[in-house]
């Protein structure tokens, strides 16, 4: 039991998945015990196995109940995510109810959008927002659309309760931004699955860089996982816009 402890742990301390002879050096097991393990996990849903490697599953998560803050390791997960899609990564949270922007990862060679409305009045066109929305019972949806005015940012903006709260119900898996924001960019979320808080992933793109993203969601999917072990970004260090 203890040795399947450590691999949960060092999965999890880990911001991109690990292979199997990763975790049996760094456990210090040998490979045929450590991959014994792993089926082991992998079966009884506390590890998922991608092309990459291992990363927490489904049952790990509900475990982890109200996880440690660990904001470096969540950096480090949209850092990776960053590099692997070429594309700037985002963080959201709901803190007090309100959608806050917790944490972003960009580079020169892919740059954050031009944040020039706070969450406070964008929330709804934006698909970090939409996505944290996704994740509310329908009466705390409706309760948050209702207690803020949805400003009409472009020609893209959804500013319909009705619409925006069709839309919201529709979509679960992941929330896109098409050109609602900002024209010219768009932007694919994912919830972080956690029932300890509510957060969204996301990249940015390009509009014309849509499909690619949208295929690529496997990716975010994954670091929205990674993310919903180790806890979001503290709300005191949340990013000002």
């Amino acid at each position: 039991m203890s040795r399947a402890l450590h691999l949960l742990d060092a999965v999890g301390a880990s911001a991109r998945p690990v292979t199997a002879k990763s975790l049996a050096r760094q456990t210090r097991m040998p490979l045929p015990t450590t991959y014994h393990l792993l089926r082991t996990l992998v079966h009884e849903g506390y590890l998922a196995r991608g092309p990459e490697g291992y990363v927490l599953g489904d049952r790990a998560m509900t475990l982890a109940g109200s996880p440690a803050l660990r904001p470096t390791h969540s950096h480090q997960v949209l850092e990776h995510l960053r590099d692997e899609l070429n594309a700037p990564a985002y963080l959201s949270v709901l803190d007090d109810g309100e959608i806050r922007l917790a944490d972003v990862a960009d580079s020169r060679a892919a740059p954050r959008v031009d944040l020039w409305v706070g969450f406070h009045d964008a929330a709804h066109a934006t698909a970090l927002g939409k996505a944290v929305l996704s994740t509310l019972p329908e009466p705390a949806r409706r309760e948050y659309v209702q207690a803020h005015e949805l400003a009409d940012l472009t020609q893209h903006t959804v500013t319909s309760t009705r619409a925006l709260l069709r839309e919201l119900s529709e979509s679960s898996e992941f929330a896109v931004d098409r050109e609602e924001y900002a024209v010219g960019t768009a932007c694919l979320a994912v919830p972080v699955p956690s029932t300890a808080f509510a957060a969204a992933v996301a990249v940015s793109v390009p509009t014309r860089a849509l499909p690619r993203a949208i295929a690529s969601r496997d990716a975010i999917r994954r670091a929205a996982r990674l993310i919903a072990y180790a806890g979001p970004q503290t709300a005191e260090a949340s990013i000002t816009i």
